[in-house]
Order: C-alpha cells, then sequence, then structure tokens
C-alpha cells in the first residue's frame, strides 16, 4: 500500500503518542532506509518511529544509515499509529575532545590461558575525578591503544564517547599512563630482634624490614622463607612494607644445568674467609657441595652450573667428589664405626641410606595375644626424678616352634589409633638390637578385639557428619565420638534418633570413642515417666551440633508462661527429646514441650519438643524464597519450592510454619515443611468515581473532534499477563 502525506492526522487536537503536542522537534538516528521509506531511532526516548521519504527535507541520495536527523511526530489516520515527518539532517555537535586522566578499577576478566572469557564481549571499568566526585565509565578491549592488558590500579587517559542509540558513555583510546607498582618477591635472609632482610628476587639486593610491616604469624616467621612484598621510599631508602608469606618453592633465583659437568679443583675456600660486604650471596658457596665433603686442592669432582636469573652470572653447584679422586691423590681410606673419641674423621663419604642398620626386623609375621597393657605416663609425675619412661610398655604372648615365648611392646610401634586390650589377638613382627640382642615387637596391628569382657552398650545417633558421628548416650547426658569404617551395616539406613550398640574404645591420648557400632530395633529413647501437661518455654542454649563452641552436649528450655507457676525454671534435653529429630533448634526460639523421668538416672528431661515457628514471606524468586526468620548474624531463612505443602505458590506477605534443618557439611540452615498458615493482603481496585461515569457515557466517539485515546502496545505484567488500563479522559 502506498503512503499518502495527505491522511496525516495534524489538527491542532491531535494526542501524540510520546505525549508532545504539534511542531516540537526531537531528533534521532536513521536506523533502516530503504527505497521510499525508513526508520529513526530517537535519541531522548525508548521509541522506533516509520517516516516516509517524502517527508525528508533535501537530498535524498545524502541521508544514510546513522544520521542525525530532527523530525516532528504526527499520526497515520488509517492505523493511528506515531509516525516520523519534516525530517531534517543535522550536523552532530562536535565537542573539543579532552583527554581525561583516571584509573582502571576493574581489568578486563582473562582465563589461565590468557584469552578474554567466553560469551558476550568483556568490559572492565575505569574512573576519574571532577569537582570533588568520582565517575565510572565502561570499556571494551578495542578501546584499548596498542596490544596491552590493563590491569587494576594503573593510571591511564582516555576520551570519552556517547552511543546514539542508549545514550550510553564509555571510555576509548585509552593509553596506559603508569603501571601499578607491582608486588615484589624474595625470601628472608636474616632476622634480628625487631627486623629483617629479605633478598630480592628482581635485583641481586637485600632489603631491609620492620616486624610491624609482616602480615602473618611472626613467632613462624624464619629465614628461608618465601615471602612478597611491596617497595617504598622512606627517609630516602628503599623498604619492604605488607609482607606476606608465599608457598615455599614459590621465589626461584637460579635455573641449574640438566648436563653434568666434570672438573679438578684448582683454588679452595679459605678456612676462615674474609667476608666480602659487596657479595651479593654471602655463605651461598657453602651450599654448593653435595655431601658437606670438604674439598682440597686437585681433587676431581662433577657438577652442575647456576646461572642466577638475575645477573645472569654462573657458578659450580651440586659438587660431588668423582670415586677416581683418591687415585688422583694417594689418599689411603678407612673404615671405621664413629664414636666419641679424641681422633675425628675427615673426608667421609656418605653411604646409600640404610647401608648402615643398628638393628634387624624378622621378615616373619607372629600372632599372638595381648596379656600385659600399655599404662599410660603418670602426667602428676615429678620432672627432678631422673629420666623416666614416657609410658610403660606392654607384653604379648606367642608361640613359635612350639615354645611359649613373650616379647614387650611400646606405642611408637602400634600400627592404627587405636590400643590393644588384654585378650586382643595381635600380629606383629620382632625387631632386635645387633649390639644387646634386645627384642621387641614392632608393626603391631589388631587382629580380632577380645569381646569376652567388654560390654555393649546402647544410645541414639545424635549428629552425622562426612565421614564420622556422634552417639548420645542412654542416659542422655554427652555423646561419644565413632567413625564410619567402626559401622556393622549400611550407613545409607543410618538416620538422627536410631537406636545402636556399641562399645567403647579408648585410642592414643586416652580419647574415648565407639567401636563396633550396630543399629538395633527402636526402644523407648527419652523415659518411661512423661508428663501429660503440655509447657511453653524458650530454647536458652541449643545442643553442640548447632553450636559446636558450647562444651555441654545438652540443649537447655527455660519455662516462659506464668501460667506454669514455675517460670524459670530450665529442662536440659538431648537429641530424643525432640519430636522432629532433623530440626535445627536455634537459641531463643519459643517451644511447646513435655516433662520425662529418665529411668536409669531420675533425671527430669524436656521431651517432645516442638517449635512454634510463623513469619511471613519476605520475598519468592524462581525456585526459592526466604522467611522473615533470623537464623545466626541476622540472616533470613533460605526455603525451596519444593518444601512448601499442597504444592502451593506462596506470595510475599503469606504467613507460614515451618521447621529448620542444619546442613552438617556446610553448618547453613535452611527451611522444610513450610505451611501456608494465612494469605497477605491483596492489592484492592478502586471502583470508578460516579463522575467518570457520567462523563465517559456522555462521550460520543463518532464525534471526529473528540479526544481519542491510541493504545500502541497493549501492557503486561511481570508474570506476562494482560494488565488493565486505567480510565483515562482526555480533554
Amino acid at each position: 500500500m502506498s503512503f499518502d502525506p495527505g491522511m496525516l492526522h495534524n489538527n491542532g487536537h491531535t494526542a501524540y503518542a510520546n505525549g508532545t503536542g504539534p511542531g516540537i522537534r526531537e531528533t534521532g538516528v536513521v536506523e533502516k532506509l530503504l527505497t521510499s521509506y525508513g526508520f529513526i531511532q530517537c535519541s531522548e526516548r525508548q521509541a522506533r518511529l516509520f517516516f516516509h521519504c517524502s517527508q525528508y527535507n533535501g537530498n535524498l541520495q545524502e541521508l544514510k544509515v546513522g544520521d542525525d536527523v530532527e523530525f516532528e511526530v504526527s499520526s497515520d489516520r488509517r492505523t493511528g499509529k506515531p509516525i516520523a515527518v519534516k525530517l531534517l539532517k543535522i550536523k552532530p555537535e562536535v565537542l573539543p575532545e579532552e583527554r581525561i586522566s583516571g584509573q582502571v578499577v576493574s581489568a578486563i576478566p582473562v582465563h589461565l590461558d590468557g584469552k578474554s572469557a567466553p560469551g558476550q564481549v568483556p568490559t572492565g571499568s575505569v574512573c576519574y575525578e571532577r569537582n570533588g566526585e568520582v565517575f565510572y565509565l565502561t570499556y571494551t578491549p578495542d578501546d584499548v591503544e596498542g596490544n596491552i592488558h590493563l590491569d587494576t590500579g594503573d593510571k591511564v587517559s582516555f576520551y570519552m564517547e556517547t552511543n546514539k542509540h542508549t545514550g550510553a558513555v564509555s571510555a576509548r583510546n585509552i593509553q596506559l599512563v603508569k603501571k601499578k607498582q607491582m608486588r615484589c618477591q624474595g625470601v628472608v635472609c636474616a632476622t634480628k630482634e625487631a627486623f629483617g632482610f629479605i633478598e630480592r628476587a628482581d635485583v641481586v639486593k637485600e632489603i631491609f624490614f620492620h616486624y610491624s610491616e609482616f602480615k602473618g604469624d611472626l613467632e613462624a616467621l624464619q629465614a628461608g622463607d618465601d615471602v612478597e612484598f611491596t617497595i617504598k621510599d622512606r627517609n630516602g631508602k628503599e623498604v619492604a612494607t605488607d609482607v606476606r608469606l608465599l608457598p615455599q618453592g614459590t621465589v626461584i633465583f637460579e635455573d641449574i644445568s640438566i648436563e653434568q659437568f666434570e672438573g679438578t679443583v684448582i683454588k679452595v675456600i679459605p678456612k676462615v674467609p674474609t667476608k666480602n660486604q659487596n657479595d651479593p650471596l654471602p655463605g651461598r658457596i657453602s651450599k654448593d657441595t653435595k655431601s658437606k665433603v670438604t674439598l682440597l686442592e686437585g681433587d676431581h669432582i662433577q657438577f652442575n652450573i647456576s646461572t642466577d636469573r638475575r645477573d645472569k652470572l654462573e657458578r659450580a653447584t651440586n659438587i660431588d667428589i668423582l670415586p677416581d679422586t683418591f687415585n688422583f691423590t694417594k689418599e689411603t681410606r678407612e673404615m671405621d664405626m664413629l664414636s666419641a673419641q679424641r681422633n675425628h674423621a675427615v673426608r667421609i663419604k656418605k653411604l646409600p641410606k640404610g647401608t648402615v642398620s643398628f638393628h634387624t626386623q624378622s621378615e616373619q609375621r607372629f600372632v599372638g595375644v595381648v596379656e600385659k597393657e600399655i599404662m599410660a605416663a603418670n602426667k602428676n609425675a615429678s620432672p627432678t626424678k631422673g629420666k623416666e619412661k614416657e609410658a610403660e610398655e606392654g607384653m604379648i604372648a606367642y608361640e613359635d616352634c612350639g615354645v611359649k615365648l613373650s616379647v614387650p611392646y611400646h606405642a611408637k610401634d602400634l600400627e592404627g589409633a587405636s590400643y590393644p586390650q588384654v585378650g586382643d589377638k595381635v600380629e606383629f613382627s620382632i625387631n632386635e638390637v645387633k649390639r644387646t640382642g634386645q627384642q621387641s615387637a614392632v608393626s603391631i596391628r589388631v587382629l580380632n578385639r577380645n569381646t569376652s569382657n567388654a560390654k555393649r552398650l546402647q544410645g541414639f545417633v545424635a549428629t552425622l557428619k562426612d565421614n564420622f558421628g556422634f552417639i548420645e548416650t542412654a542416659n542422655h547426658d554427652q555423646e561419644i565420638f565413632f567413625h564410619y569404617s567402626e559401622l556393622c551395616g549400611d550407613l545409607d539406613n543410618l538416620e538422627l534418633g536410631d537406636t545402636v550398640e556399641y562399645t567403647l574404645s579408648k585410642g592414643k591420648g586416652n580419647k574415648v570413642s565407639a567401636e563396633k557400632v550396630t543399629k538395633v530395633a527402636a526402644v523407648n529413647g527419652i523415659g518411661e515417666d512423661v508428663g501429660a501437661t503440655v509447657m511453653v518455654g524458650k530454647v536458652v542454649r541449643p545442643l553442640r551440633s548447632v553450636d559446636p563452641s558450647q562444651t555441654e552436649y545438652q540443649g537447655l528450655i527455660e519455662i516462659t508462661d506464668e501460667g506454669w507457676g514455675n517460670k524459670g525454671q530450665s529442662y536440659p534435653f538431648g537429641i530424643m527429646g525432640m519430636a522432629n529429630k532433623s530440626d535445627c533448634l536455634q537459641k531463643g526460639e519459643v517451644v511447646k514441650f513435655q516433662v520425662c523421668t529418665i529411668s536409669q538416672t531420675g533425671q527430669k528431661m524436656a521431651c517432645n519438643v516442638v517449635p512454634q515457628r510463623r513469619a511471613m514471606v519476605e520475598c519468592v524468586k524462581d525456585q526459592f524464597g526466604f522467611i522473615t526468620y533470623e537464623v545466626g548474624e541476622s540472616k533470613k531463612l533460605f526455603f525451596h519450592v519444593k518444601e512448601v505443602q499442597d504444592g502451593l505458590e506462596l506470595q510475599t506477605g503469606d504467613e507460614v510454619e515451618f521447621s529448620v534443618v542444619l546442613n552438617q557439611r556446610t553448618g547453613k540452615c535452611s527451611a522444610c515443611n513450610v505451611r501456608r498458615v494465612s494469605e497477605g493482603p491483596k492489592p484492592v481496585v478502586t471502583p470508578r468515581p460516579d463522575r467518570l461515569v457520567n462523563r465517559l457515557k456522555s462521550i460520543t466517539l463518532d464525534d471526529a473532534s473528540a479526544p481519542r485515546l491510541v493504545i500502541v502496545r497493549q501492557p503486561r505484567g511481570p508474570d506476562n499477563s494482560k494488565v488493565q488500563l486505567p480510565d483515562v479522559l482526555l480533554l
């Protein structure tokens, strides 16, 4: 269909889509241009307008895509859509460009291979200051001049550029002015009372640092540690500041050749060398010999060449005497044992490790029974009574070729974390000292525990971690550690509150743990005498699984309801006292509970503890939301939509009830079993006033001069639903 300029609705009562009247000019950019029409992207607002080429005032051949134009807005009478008319090409205002000095505040991210991150074009940001106010601009890799990568903190200069379509301002033609002062590396070469020195890795030079500049545990700092630091000038001298430890092996001063060389010593180090203050590496030459051997003139040696990365100086290192040296020097070699005599050995040759042994160990493995346990050392013994044994030795009985024998053993020779007990069957080797013939058992491993005297106890699973857990004792007053390797059965079937049987065992350090843990049929876990009265209280101390910093295992509930007449009275509780074993009771929570009596001890404890939680839904996002319930550090409680009961869709303001569970791996709490109690307030639609209803009835739509409202696009809400337009009366 051809365009007819006469179809424009240009009378003085036209209602324009952008709210402007006739004669008001706008600016924009030609976005698309065809033979007889095109489209303009408005600069002052988000709109794309159609225009006919007959409305252009000028040579149509000179109009191109991207040109800035000025125009008026009218509407097409046939379609009612806004269009651009009376187009006039304008020249963009050319502002005098000024290079701006600034600083990189966020560098463009790169991968380890040096390439930019995949996906959309990566961006960085720079900042500059004007009249005491800081402004931030973005930039891309194409905006940086030269093949360089800018780092955070670099000083730069740039021009500002405004995007015609979006109006966004960015930085372009960025030039590097000054690189940020980089962190230097080195090795601590000396430590004094209040200061030290670092051998730098960039130049052959040492630098001073004060201990107040060391960021870390000063007690652990020692010569030879790798560190990084920043160099600053103080009183005309360079000093190291912000000194921090690096992993050992990070700093490398030299490169050592793979190839080995042979040579002859022509000059040796003097026994009392004069210290040369100009030597950049004092004392380093003493570390170049491989086995601390004394070198003499004429020795035939083998060595590598070390090249210093800083000044490229070379020296011999890893020096080792060749076996044929003594053929050249005609020295006499002797073999003997080192002893505390006045004579001393020189030019000692190191033998392979393990060549000399003072004891022998049997290849045969023996099986025996522990007849005497190791007794722990008496910690209260006086330290002035000579040299006492750390622990009394134990004894193992065994048979060898039909002869009954016994052999002592020590704690250091045990394999595993637990001490063997009397009657345990063990496997071991025998170690014999060559000089004295004394024998002892080593590499001792427990084969079977003696279960005849081991008492089986009952408890309840209180905590389950990654590879270990804790058992609440039958008296509900403490917890016992157990490792999953001691569990007899399938770990996947073990849940909080399950009844188990176990045996107590003492490991190294006399630490008590449970072993041979077996799941058994459930028993009455909390007590037989349960009171019928339901009380209201407040948690004043949670379980230790919730707050590991506390020393007591049990939690504590204080009565808050004055109706019971005993307000302030407290009752302890354990994992078995909770109605929901996986619920995470926080300090300060209001709960309902009953009181029961433990049959073994007669102690009164809280049982059937149920938290009274009600809170409002703060917000709901895609698959999760948050509840206005604080759990540690004033954080809101997280919940997943799959935890909402009955499949309801919660809205902001809904009142809910819920349980709190603790993720043992991450230590974070979340809500589960979320149930909506009441719905939040909904927005109420205000009815139309009577005067507006009467006014609308009097309007005649056939009157061409009457006010008219044109809907450009039907609005939609955030959930893509239709939105009802308010009643509008145009005068």
